[in-house]
C-alpha cells in the first residue's frame, strides 16, 4: 500500500481546484532556500553517469566518515534493507522503530515480514533487545523533532553488536543541526573490525534544498556497503547530480550561513504560529529548523485546520494519524500570507 506523503501538491491543487501557482506548499521539511546550481557541462547531459571521484571525496568529507555509497536517495536503502538483512541471518527478527515517524521504514519491515515493536519518547530498555533485533532511529525524529545524543546511540550501538544486530540511524534532517551532532564518524569500516551491525542514512536535498536531484548517502562499512552497491548496480544518480552535489558538499560557507538563516526562520516561525494559535488551542510545538510540528488539545482540531488551510491555498502536512500539524518553514515573505491564513482558518474553527 502506497503511503501518504507532502510534496504532493498537484494532488491537493486538484481537489481543492486552486492552480498550482498560488498555493504556498509547507507539506515538506525541504528548506525554502536552495544551493545556488553551478554551471553543468554539457558531457554531463550526454554521458552515462560514471562515479564521480570528486563527489566520493567530498561526501566522505562532508559526512566524515571513511566510505558511503552514493543513492537516490534514502527509499531505495530502506526498501531493500530488510530483505538484505534477513540473508544475513535467519532467525527471527524483531525491529524497534518510533510510533510517529517516517512511515516507510516500519512498512518496509512489516512486508518482508519482521516483527514489529513500537517505542515512543524514549528509545526500548536497553536489556529487553532480542538477539538478531534491528533498532531503526530517527535523527531528529520526522515529525516529532526528538533527538537522541550520540552517547545515547553509542550503547545501543554497542548492545546490538552483542547481539548480532543491526542500527539504523535514519539522518535525512540532521543536516541543519549543530556540527558534530551526526553518528557518520563511528562507522568503521573494512579490516579485522569491519562494521556489519551499523548503517547511517544521509539525505542530500532537504538541507540543500534540492529534494528533486534525487541524491543521497548510505554511510556503513564494507559488508553493507559491498551489498548495496551490488543490489543497485551502475547509474544510480545521473551525472549533473553528482556535480551539483559536490559542489554543495565542498561549500563550507554557504553550509553556515544556510544554518544560520533557517535557524532565524524556524525561530520567527515558531513565534508567530504560538501567536496565532495561541497554548489554549496547541498543546506543544515542536520539530527541528527544517519543520514545526503542531500538536493540539483537541485532536480532531488538525484535520479541520488542515481542510481550512488547504482552502486558502496553503498546504501543510497532516499527520499520519491526523492529529497533528506540520509546517515545513516558510520565507520571510511568505509569513504574512500564512499567520493571514491561519488567523482565518482558527476564527472559523473556533
Amino acid at each position: 500500500m502506497a503511503l501518504i506523503h507532502g510534496g504532493q501538491l498537484q494532488q491537493v491543487a486538484e481537489k481543492y481546484k486552486i492552480p498550482m501557482a498560488d498555493w504556498l506548499d509547507l507539506s515538506t521539511g525541504v528548506a525554502p532556500i536552495s544551493y545556488p546550481v553551478p554551471d553543468i557541462p554539457l558531457s554531463a547531459w550526454q554521458q552515462l553517469p560514471q562515479q564521480n571521484p570528486e563527489l566520493i571525496i567530498a561526501a566522505k568529507k562532508y559526512y566524515q566518515c571513511a566510505q558511503l555509497v552514493v543513492t537516490n536517495g534514502s527509499q531505495a536503502i530502506i526498501k531493500a534493507l530488510p530483505e538484505l538483512y534477513r540473508q544475513r541471518s535467519k532467525a527471527i527478527q524483531t525491529v524497534y522503530l518510533p510510533e510517529r515517524g517516517y512511515k516507510e521504514h516500519a512498512q518496509a519491515w512489516e512486508i518482508a515480514g519482521f516483527t514489529l515493536h513500537f517505542y515512543h519518547d524514549v528509545l526500548p530498555g536497553i536489556t529487553e533487545l532480542e538477539p538478531n533485533s534491528v533498532v531503526v532511529i530517527i535523527n531528529p525524529n520526522n515529525p516529532t523533532g526528538q533527538f537522541f545524543s550520540r552517547d545515547i546511540i553509542k550503547r545501543y550501538h554497542q548492545r546490538l553488536k552483542q547481539l548480532n544486530g543491526l542500527l539504523v540511524v535514519d539522518e535525512a534532517f540532521i543536516d541543519a543541526m549543530p556540527d558534530e551532532q551526526s553518528y557518520c564518524s563511528e562507522v568503521i569500516f573494512g579490516g579485522d573490525c569491519e562494521e556489519n551491525n551499523l548503517i547511517v542514512l544521509r539525505s542530500f536535498g532537504k538541507f540543500f534544498g534540492l529534494a528533486g536531484i534525487r541524491i543521497g548517502f548510505l554511510v556503513a562499512g564494507k559488508y553493507w556497503c559491498k551489498k548495496f552497491s551490488e543490489l543497485l548496480g551502475p547509474w544510480q544518480v545521473n551525472g549533473p547530480a553528482q556535480i551539483i552535489a559536490e559542489h554543495a558538499l565542498n561549500d563550507r560557507a554557504w553550509h553556515n550561513q544556510q544554518r544560520n538563516k533557517l535557524h532565524t526562520l524556524r525561530e520567527r516561525q515558531e513565534t508567530l504560529l504560538w501567536q496565532v494559535f495561541s497554548s489554549e488551542l496547541v498543546s506543544a510545538i515542536e520539530g527541528c529548523d527544517l519543520f514545526l510540528t503542531l500538536s493540539f488539545h483537541q485532536a480532531n482540531n488538525a484535520k479541520v485546520l488542515y481542510h481550512l488551510l488547504c482552502q486558502q491555498g496553503v498546504y501543510c502536512r497532516l499527520s499520519d494519524e491526523q492529529d497533528t500539524l506540520r509546517f515545513g518553514i516558510a520565507l520571510e515573505d511568505d509569513f504574512k500570507r500564512l499567520d493571514s491564513a491561519c488567523r482565518q482558518a482558527c476564527n472559523i474553527l473556533t
